[in-house]
């Protein structure tokens, strides 16, 4: 596993918490392309959206939201897909996937299969797809991983998940070292994975990766702040990915919060370095995955 501490300084943090404060209760707004790039998507609802410099035979890069599995933000989510979309050169395509309570699992994971699966069908190769996420996102790109894995189809060249929960169990101890140092309170990741997995067994994978047969994944890459609560669910599942022979870095940024990235949302984002740095990275290690 390549463990990477990114270390922000105390300005620096105390830039990001503010600007996540801001960024929540008054979202920008972004004047994209949201030209469909493909006319399927496997049934699965979306929005399209395309970077300036992003070309469509760079392949096309499957963006899973946030919001404890039950909430969608779509301005917000559009700019994600954006900033995605210009770190990995190629069209994004922001998944509406079905919320809990209505849709629990295993619903939300069908959506981001289906979308996969649909992108195949119309002639992207699979060595030309991402996937990319964060928080529930993560969780759900890295379940659906497992269930493409499992049905022995074509894999996505490799896949972002920032800050996933990857144990229903509630066994990571940062969930209570960092409890209070996070701006997710751990006191409701309970609740939050009764309603989505809806009786589904916390301790069995898809719906919790970290009990998956991880071998034959694509690489992965695992970011996690320092000071989040789901830190060490990205640590164990990054290790156990490594032991699993999977080509696996995990990048902790010192200090951050859960889903601290989300700061790349922000128009203001060239004045915060934690934001550009994570643009950056994700450009680096997309421009060095096996182009097939």
């Amino acid at each position: 596993m390549q463990l990477a501490h990114v270390s922000i300084t105390p300005e620096a943090r105390a830039a990001v918490r503010s600007q996540l404060g801001t960024l929540f209760t008054d979202p920008p707004m972004l004047d994209a392309d949201v030209t469909p790039v493909l006319p399927r998507t496997g049934g699965v609802p979306g929005v399209w959206v395309t970077a300036p410099d992003a070309r469509p035979e760079a392949g096309v890069t499957i963006y899973v939201h946030g919001g404890g599995f039950s909430h969608s933000d779509p301005a917000m989510e559009k700019i994600m897909a954006y900033r995605l979309s210009q770190a990995t050169g190629r069209p994004a395509f922001a998944v509406d996937y079905r919320l809990a309570p209505a849709h629990p699992y295993p619903a939300a994971v069908d959506d981001v299969v289906a979308v996969h699966r649909s992108l195949l069908a119309q002639d992207v190769p699979a060595g030309r797809i991402l996937l990319a996420g964060e928080s529930a996102g993560g969780t759900l790109l890295l379940s659906a991983l497992l269930v493409l894995a499992e049905a022995g189809g074509p894999l996505p060249a490799g896949a972002v998940a920032v800050s996933p929960v990857t144990d229903f169990t509630d066994s990571s101890p940062s969930i209570r070292t960092n409890k209070g140092r996070d701006l997710v309170d751990p006191d409701i990741m309970g609740s939050i994975g009764e309603q989505y997995l809806a009786g589904a067994r916390p301790d069995q994978a898809p719906q919790s990766p970290l009990y998956g047969d991880l071998r034959g994944l694509p690489p992965l890459l695992i970011v996690a702040g320092g000071d989040e609560v789901l830190l060490d669910d990205s640590r164990r599942f990054a290790e156990a990915a490594s032991a699993a022979g999977v080509d696996t870095a995990l990048d902790v940024y010192d200090g951050m919060p859960h889903a601290f990235h989300a700061v790349v949302l922000s128009p203001d984002d060239a004045h915060l370095p934690t934001a550009t740095t994570f643009l950056r990275r994700v450009a680096d290690w997309t421009a060095r995955l096996p182009v097939t």
